[in-house]
């Protein structure tokens, strides 16, 4: 049995009309159009899907029908971007398994998939496809060959993209972003008009819009007008943005524990303040990583009465305030690695974060204590720590234990610390064995500024941090004053390749390193500073022993080519030094290749790279910014 389509001319003008019609909806909401995809195009099989005998519809039994039981096998003959397609669209491939499949049924779904082959070519942007229906009885189980042939894919001619109301008018936010949403639109010309594709650009266009001061905007008409003869699809859309919204109230819901000023104070958006997407998403950031509650979900009112003054919804799930975590690693820089935390984020009923964290890895061992109020309505938070640790890097160990206070404001993007803290250390290298012993209370200060568009995986934009702080003269082994510079910058070059630049540098202003404490000086070398070389293993050699310095410096260019929206590989070039004296500077050179992958928690690195001055390759991984 061969079932072929009909002469294909006529029937291409009927699709056109038809086609026309489908792809037109006009004052419907976003989320109707997002369900017009391939994979919608058949709903699933019936669990029992019967033959059409005597008018009767799919669905019903003919477990009594006396028709013998047929069982056929479907290959599909058609390029590899349309195969799958086809095989979740076509009932005759879906239902092939079915255990009751007669004669009757069979026919049917033969007949229909001939027509459902095209209508899924259409949706990959082939409307002149040539389908046939072949089927081998002489085979056991008959073997169905469901060939397709898809012709000149239609490919996107024009686009228009349209967007009326209050933002065509606004030159502080409703232009840029009609602009950004025109320049950023997915479906280009040129571009295979796929209907996923379609949909997908839609949506995009719509929240694009509706990230920044138009929360509401919708789309009020959609065109795909398809001329199958030319091979081309024009495209328009009209988008209403709706009012420009501003922030209003908060209205919080689901707290048990807590007041409600904890969550308004993880907050720094104004009342009154214009709406974006972005301030709302930081805002539930902050809170989901407090520890305070498992699900946090907030919106602005888009239904509210006065835009101006939207309420926002914020909605909470609290969890359960005490945690134990325990778990062992690996680490390139500091080998095997165990950790036990506990945590309590509702200390004295109060609302402060308590931790205790025991580290024990190859190269260092830390316990650590630490007490956090969360922010007050200035947005400051006030955290307490003290640790005590031993480490042994490089031929010198270290005994260190320092007790301190930090006020932290809240804006990531522009933010500020201040600290005081007593730092004491007593060093021990290993080819003489003698002690050494230092001291400081240190006062600083920090200051970050992001640029970024994404803070924990930038893909553009810049990050600079400064730090000053002074070791008290008359409270320290030896007076001193410490700097320290970041800066990063991340650069697209195209859809896929990224550059990523790096240079930091500190100094120690002291009329000698001894008697200042060599927690607070520099050593370089490892898998965040200069891969190529072990960790902190460059700095002033000393025989065996590489001991703190008062200067280092490090550069680092990356260029990374994204495999997808996750994978990635990168080649690299480090350069840096730790020394004591500016005539001492003898900078050290790392290059190599690596992997990349974008996690949650920031990007994961594994490299391999070769240090010129060590002569050696080295395995390095990491995970989060480098600074």
């Amino acid at each position: 049995m061969t079932l072929r389509a009909r002469p294909h001319v006529a029937r291409n003008r009927r699709r056109s009309a038809s086609l026309l019609l489908a792809l037109t909806l006009a004052g419907s909401p976003l989320p109707l159009l997002a369900e017009s995809n391939a994979g919608d195009a058949a709903p699933p099989p019936p669990a029992q899907p019967s033959a059409v005998d005597n008018g009767a519809q799919p669905g019903e039994s003919h477990a009594d029908s006396g028709q013998p039981r047929l069982r056929y096998r479907v290959v599909i003959d058609a390029p590899d971007p349309l195969r799958n397609t086809l095989t979740q669209s076509v009932d005759l491939v879906r239902w092939q398994d079915y255990a009751d499949m007669n004669d009757d049924l069979f026919d049917r779904l033969a007949h229909d998939a001939v027509d459902q082959a095209r209508d899924a070519a259409a949706t990959e942007g082939y409307f002149d496809p040539q389908v046939s229906v072949d089927v081998d009885r002489t085979t056991q189980p008959a073997t169905v060959a469901l060939r397709v042939v898809p012709g000149t894919p239609t490919r996107v001619r024009e686009v228009a993209v349209d967007v009326t109301g209050p933002a065509l008018a606004d030159v502080q936010y409703g232009q840029p972003a009609i602009g950004k949403l025109r320049d950023a639109w997915l479906l280009q010309r040129e571009a295979i008009f796929r209907q996923t594709d379609w949909d997908a650009a839609k949506k995009h266009a719509i929240d694009a819009l509706a990230a920044t001061a138009y929360p509401a905007s919708k789309l009020i008409d959609s065109r795909a007008d398809i001329n199958p003869e030319a091979h081309a699809a024009d495209l328009s859309i009209a988008i209403d943005s709706g009012p420009q919204f501003h922030f209003g109230e908060f209205r919080i819901k689901g707290l048990e524990r807590y007041d409600e000023a904890l969550v308004r104070n993880y907050s720094d958006i104004a009342r009154g303040q214009v709406y974006t997407l972005a301030a709302l998403d930081q805002y539930m950031r902050r809170l989901n990583g407090t520890g305070y509650f498992a699900s946090v979900h907030a919106a602005i009112d888009t239904a509210a009465a006065d835009p101006a003054d939207a309420p926002v919804d914020v909605n909470v799930i609290e969890a359960p305030p005490r945690r134990i975590e325990a778990g062992i690693g690996f680490s390139t820089d500091t080998a095997f690695r165990g950790n036990v935390n506990y945590r309590d984020v509702n200390f004295a009923s109060r609302a402060l974060q308590f931790s205790v964290d025991a580290d024990v890895e190859s190269l260092q061992q830390t316990l650590a204590l630490r007490l956090v109020q969360p922010p007050d309505a200035k947005g400051w938070s006030t955290a307490w720590s003290t640790s005590i640790g031993h480490t042994d890097i490089s031929g010198l160990e270290t005994n260190s234990a320092n007790a301190g206070v930090r006020r932290i404001s809240l804006d990531e993007r522009n933010q500020w610390q201040y600290g005081a803290a007593f730092v004491y250390d007593q060093d021990r290298a290993s080819n003489d064995g003698q002690i050494a012993n230092a001291h400081a209370v240190f006062l600083d200060v920090q200051r970050d500024w992001r640029r970024v568009d994404d803070l924990l995986s930038p893909t553009r934009g810049w990050v600079t941090v400064l730090q000053a702080g002074v070791g008290v003269p008359a409270l320290s082994s030896e007076g001193f004053f410490r700097a320290i510079g970041q800066f990063a910058a991340w650069y697209p070059l195209g859809t896929s390749n990224q550059l990523f630049f790096r240079a930091e540098g500190g100094a120690v202003l002291a009329h000698t390193r001894e008697d200042v404490p060599s927690s607070l000086l520099f050593r370089t070398g490892g898998d965040k500073t200069l891969r190529g070389y072990a960790f902190e293993s460059i700095g002033l050699q000393q025989g065996d022993v590489t001991l703190p310095t008062r200067f280092y410096s490090l550069a680092s260019v990356e260029a990374t080519h994204w495999l997808n929206d996750t994978f990635g590989v990168a080649t690299f070039v480090d350069a840096g030094d730790a020394f004591d004296t500016v005539n001492s500077a003898r900078i050290a050179v790392g290059y190599g290749l690596g992997a990349r992958v974008r996690t949650p928690i920031g990007p994961f690195r594994l490299d391999l790279a070769y240090g010129q001055q060590s002569k050696q390759v080295r395995l390095h991984f990491s995970v989060g910014l480098l600074f």
